[in-house]
């Protein structure tokens, strides 16, 4: 189950600002798998230019690995999961992974998430959600019919991972990675982050993040779209237009961009 909850109730519609810090906003916190560890991602996206991966060698960035995947996304025909900041994706080599909404507090444009992996929490977490009666024991797959659940969305990515740290960081101080990922549908995007264990460490990690996307020539307002969206937006348009939707007519406040 979520340990973080989201202020918002359980399946409530996401408002038009929460869409935005969502999947298009650049700048996003996560809380990251592991939650006996407690680790915090902090993360910046931006549209990655065609040099990008000279000027990371440049400051001092080391490839770390280079993958490919397939990913797979999951939601009802009337987009429950989405509509309601839930995202259910299945990664080729990685299993499953449903992203929830954590609990807000830190000022600025960003949001955190819980990210289950345990099959197990998923499919508690999807039968609550979705107002189900729970099976004794099933995995996610197996559960998929009974909720109604079907693909939405499906796409390959190449990724580079790079990791660096900024010279005047103290040793002890976590690296930056960099993740630069192009897709098979021709869109192409890269993500700063950095990991942290206690939230009070995140307005330090955000003016690390701004500091070195300043040193890559990130422009400071830019915002750049994550893959799902602009997959929707490219592929499945009344899937898109009904998330706009949905969210334009919960809330007045906030502008969604795209």
């Amino acid at each position: 189950m979520c340990l973080l909850r989201s202020s918002r109730t359980r399946g409530s519609p996401l408002t038009s600002r929460t869409l935005e810090h969502t999947v298009v906003n650049s700048w996003q916190t996560c809380v990251a798998g592991n939650m006996a560890q407690g680790l915090i991602e902090v993360e910046r996206k931006f549209v990655p230019g065609p040099d990008m991966e000279e000027r990371l060698q440049e400051l001092g960035g080391t490839l770390e690995r280079r993958v490919t995947f397939r990913d797979t996304y999951y939601d009802t025909s009337e987009l429950s999961l989405m509509r309601s900041d839930h995202w259910l994706r299945q990664r080729q080599g990685s299993g499953w992974e449903l992203k929830c909404p954590g609990v807000a507090g830190i000022s600025g444009p960003h949001n955190e998430y819980v990210e289950l992996t345990s099959e197990s929490a998923i499919v508690a977490e999807l039968f609550e959600l979705l107002e189900a009666e729970e099976p004794e024991i099933a995995g996610v797959a197996a559960v998929l019919g009974p909720l109604k659940l079907q693909e939405v969305a499906s796409f390959i990515t190449t990724r580079s991972s790079w990791k660096l740290a900024l010279s005047e960081a103290h040793e002890q101080e976590p690296l930056l990675r960099v993740d630069l990922d192009s897709t098979d549908f021709g869109y192409a995007v890269g993500e700063v982050e950095v990991m942290v264990r206690e939230k009070a460490e995140v307005p330090a990690a955000l003016e690390k993040i701004f500091s070195f996307s300043r040193m890559l020539g990130v422009p400071a307002q830019e915002k750049a779209p994550a893959k799902l969206l602009v997959y929707l937006q490219r592929f499945r348009p009344l899937d898109y237009q009904r998330l706009l939707e949905a969210n334009s007519s919960s809330e007045a406040t906030g502008d969604l961009t795209s």
